[in-house]
């Protein structure tokens, strides 16, 4: 059962199609992966999914709701980890998600149990009461996760959740979001451009570019689909979106993702 559908979606800003007739749908329970170099319409498809931007046409539903009509109903199904560093650093990691339940309403007699049950879930319980600003990157992407879960979402949307990271804290990242679809059977959506996270952790793949789906499926499937024996997950990559220049995205897109890297690390 289809628990994220998007129906010949569109996002215009003047002259450019970020979004361009895109069509997916993503299974409860299943982490999906939306792939593509930088600029190909990632992050505008997640944050139309997340409520934040209105498309210019098309549909998009989660958990059964439509994202333009009844935003207020998709806001409490989901879990938003963006790009950007969300985590206050002049607060402790337990002040951090007692602002984000009380954003979720969560009622203050069951908050504290709450917080400290998701903080002792990520790992963080001996560092509650640490100042975030001397937290390692990866114990700030973990905080992250922790403020999205707070609420029991049904969908948890991750926008490159280990940008910036080293490669141990990337593989703690990719554990907690194991043990969420093992354990709570939470479906995840998450934009990547590192192959081996996406063929790690997702069901089922999309390559995004130029705004449009060129390719989706599991990942055997699309190493199968460019007819080349023993296909890299990489060269599938290279086969959909191609290596023009326009796949290391703007000047924007670089400096936002140095400055993320500078901050986590």
């Amino acid at each position: 059962m289809a628990i994220v559908e998007i129906r010949s979606l569109v996002k215009s800003f003047k002259t450019l199609k970020a979004v361009d007739s895109i069509s997916l749908n993503v299974e409860n329970g299943e982490i999906f992966g939306l792939l593509g170099p930088n600029g190909a319409g990632k992050t505008t498809t997640v944050k139309i999914l997340t409520t934040l931007l209105p498309p210019t046409s098309g549909e998009a539903f989660v958990g059964g709701f439509n994202v333009v009509h009844e935003a207020s109903k998709v806001r409490r199904v989901i879990g938003y980890v963006p790009q950007a560093l969300s985590a206050d650093g002049t607060l402790t990691g337990y002040e951090n998600l007692l602002i984000f339940a009380k954003l979720y309403d969560i009622p203050s007699n069951v908050r504290k149990q709450r917080i400290m049950d998701i903080l002792d879930f990520m790992g963080l319980s001996e560092h509650a009461n640490k100042l975030v600003r001397n937290y390692s990157g990866g114990m700030i992407r973990k905080l992250e996760v922790a403020q999205a879960l707070l609420h029991n979402p049904k969908v948890l949307f991750l926008d490159e959740p280990t940008v910036g990271l080293d490669p141990v804290a990337r593989q703690v990242v990719w554990d907690h979001v194991t043990k969420l679809k093992n354990e709570f059977g939470m479906t995840i959506f998450m934009t990547t451009h590192y192959m081996e996270e996406a063929e790690m952790l997702c069901d089922r793949v999309a390559i995004m570019n130029l705004g449009k789906i060129a390719a989706i499926g599991t990942v055997e499937e699309l190493k199968n689909s460019i007819g080349k024996a023993n296909a890299t997950l990489d060269e599938v990559f290279v086969y959909y979106s191609g290596s023009t220049l326009d796949s290391g995205g703007s000047y924007r897109d670089s400096a936002r993702t140095r400055k993320i890297a500078k901050r986590l690390g």
